[in-house]
């Protein structure tokens, strides 16, 4: 029963994180494209 329910929580976690590390990634890509297209 508490295996079941550590493994939820360590899915949703791991889920945080691919999240926040997509979404910071995303941000800096458009803040460096920006920078690059208005040094133009």
């Amino acid at each position: 029963m508490i295996e079941g329910m550590y493994l939820g929580l360590e899915i949703f976690f791991i889920g945080l994180l691919i999240l926040a590390t997509l979404s910071i990634g995303y941000v800096s890509v458009v803040v460096l494209f920006n920078l690059f297209r208005g040094q133009r």
